[in-house]
């Protein structure tokens, strides 16, 4: 539907021949409803569009300021996490070491409690082994000292009593170990 100002026009050119008082009054007329429709939407149009617009304006000014806070928000949190993943990280590998450390000092109380052992058993064992070589030896003395008085005994019957030639060789027996250190025997 065609506006009162484009068929105004239209009429106009439609009728130049028209004397030129008419087309004064039509260009006043003209002018009048221009003004009129522009103050009438100045006054209920132009006013509330351009609110509409800076209310839309400030909306979006809003909404990119909280972006921009959201934004730098985000990046500080960023920041706090990777230094608390460092923290993390930093802790992990003093974990680590302690537990090595703590490892290495149970493997050494290990070692140490088991070179102690051993020396404790070697110890015992040295001991043993004198006390059984001593038994030994009075077992080999005494049977050597049998040996030698059933030996004596049966070179020397009626001479010298049975005790009397234990007792000698016991002697000799007793006295061998100094005289193979003197180089006598």
């Amino acid at each position: 539907m065609p506006t009162p100002t484009v068929l105004a026009l239209a009429a106009a050119e439609g009728r130049r021949g028209r004397p030129p008082e008419r087309r004064r009054t039509l260009l006043w007329a003209t002018l009048v409803v221009f003004a009129l429709f522009a103050w009438i939407l100045g006054k209920f149009a132009w006013g509330p569009l351009l609110k509409i617009v800076d209310d839309r304006e400030k909306t979006i000014r809003e909404q990119v300021d909280s972006a921009q806070q959201a934004a730098a928000e985000a990046k500080d949190l960023l920041v706090q996490h990777q230094e608390v993943l460092k923290g993390a990280g930093r802790e992990r590998e003093e974990i680590l070491q302690k537990a090595v450390r703590e490892a290495e000092q149970v493997r050494t109380d290990l070692v140490t409690k088991a070179r102690a052992d051993a020396d404790q058993v070697l110890a015992r064992t040295r001991e043993q082994m004198g006390r059984e070589k001593d038994q030994a030896i009075a077992e080999l003395r005494a049977q050597v000292a049998d040996i030698a008085v059933e030996a004596a005994s049966r070179i020397v019957k009626s001479s010298l009593t049975e005790e009397a030639q234990r007792k000698l060789v016991d002697d000799y027996i007793k006295e061998l170990p100094r005289a193979q250190k003197e180089g006598r025997a």
